[in-house]
């Protein structure tokens, strides 16, 4: 009898365990989610000095020389020529103004195009789903990631407005090794400041968004030429915030 008592009890102690333990998972869980929708909200009215994306990049860069600094300074979004963000949004995102975050049809064609090649060469990512990503996360494709990634996206549709997503997007992204931001890519590119560019250079600089510092190498190759010709043929179509 008293075995079977003390069985009882330990297993009714291990029960009561799993469910403390569950309980400090979950609270630990929503405090971190709390973590993030409070930058969130903050990031709404304050613009954000640096990404996680920028130090990380940061971080890399120092490694090699310890002096190392990023370029990078804030435009805001009436100082930003109108082409750049026509041209952003022709080359990475043209539903924007439409979506609510996530463009399914594009990853149902980046799924496709993903399988016949047998490998990840598309994305499909909105410009709202990068800077959530940009913003908090690493580069890591886990699927913790990605889910986190959904998430703040959603978050940043319902609390900021379009013409917000696009500002911060276009001041945070990287543009080649230590470039930040449509001003700093700007003047490293043409020597003008955001707000000076040309049609021209504004798509050729949305051409290099998928992989900057890849194409910072060499940006007047063929392959550069002729998106930048297919991104201002877009570029009349898109719709800005």
């Amino acid at each position: 009898m008293s075995a079977k008592v003390g069985a009882g009890g330990t297993a009714h102690r291990l029960r009561n365990g799993l469910k403390r333990a569950l309980l400090w998972l979950v609270l630990a869980l929503l405090l971190w989610q709390g973590w993030y929708l409070g930058w969130v909200v903050w990031w709404r009215y304050v613009d954000p000095g640096e990404s996680s994306f920028m130090a990380h990049r940061l971080a890399v860069l120092q490694e090699k020389n310890p002096k190392a600094e990023l370029r990078h300074r804030w435009t805001d979004y009436a100082k930003i020529a109108v082409s750049l963000k026509r041209a952003v949004i022709a080359a990475e995102d043209d539903k924007f103004i439409d979506h609510e975050g996530f463009d399914w049809a594009g990853i149902q064609k980046a799924l496709e195009k993903n399988q016949r090649k047998g490998k990840i060469v598309a994305g499909g990512s909105t410009i709202s789903q990068q800077l959530a990503k940009n913003l908090f996360l690493s580069a890591d494709k886990t699927p913790w990631r990605k889910a986190q990634e959904a998430l703040i996206t959603v978050w940043l549709e319902l609390l900021w407005d379009k013409r917000r997503i696009l500002e911060v997007y276009l001041n945070v992204v990287e543009w080649g090794e230590g470039v930040f931001g449509a001003d700093a890519a700007a003047r490293r590119y043409f020597g003008v400041g955001a707000g000076q560019l040309s049609a021209e250079q504004a798509a050729r600089l949305a051409v290099m968004l998928p992989a900057p510092r890849k194409f910072e190498k060499n940006p007047y190759s063929g392959y550069m030429n002729q998106r930048t010709q297919v991104i201002l043929a877009r570029m009349p179509h898109a719709s800005v915030p």
